[in-house]
């Protein structure tokens, strides 16, 4: 089984990423949807329990969050792959300000969320980690590298 963990700001691409990657082969686990913690763990439970592949498609921006879903995801014997999406955040602002109602985030909730990013590393216990950015509209994924 695959489990594929997102990490990037907001308005960096990642749901848009996974309706064009993995919409007809992974569920589908976020914060937005679920809107709390418990219904989040219990969704994931759900996931495990029927060998069901998932993406978290969360920001995930500190080793600490990550590290409950990578090892929960090992326990149940998952392969566990990352995503990170780089992006400048006036970029990312400009993609937020296109947005309407409750998905349009505010500025500072961005730049928030950009201070706290801990970029991820193989050490944390992923099985294969990509780099994603988005040129001329279109996403160009890499193989991770040390540094970027």
């Amino acid at each position: 089984m695959e489990a594929i963990i997102f990490i990037g700001i907001q308005a960096s691409g990642k749901t848009t990423f996974y309706k064009n990657h993995f919409f007809d082969t992974h569920i589908r686990i976020s914060l937005d949807l679920l809107n709390t913690r418990n219904k989040q763990n219990k969704f994931l439970q759900t996931c495990f329990d029927t060998q069901s592949k998932f993406v978290i498609d969360n920001t995930n921006p500190r080793k600490e969050t990550r590290k409950i879903f990578i090892q929960k995801s090992k326990e149940n014997k998952y392969k566990i792959i990352g995503y990170y999406f780089s992006s400048k955040i006036q970029q990312a602002i400009e993609r937020n300000n296109k947005r309407k109602g409750k998905n349009k985030i505010p500025e500072i909730g961005i730049k928030g969320t950009f201070n706290k990013l801990e970029l991820p590393t193989i050490s944390e216990g992923y099985d294969e980690l990509y780099f994603v950015k988005i040129e001329n509209g279109k996403f160009e994924i890499t193989n991770w590298k040390n540094e970027i």
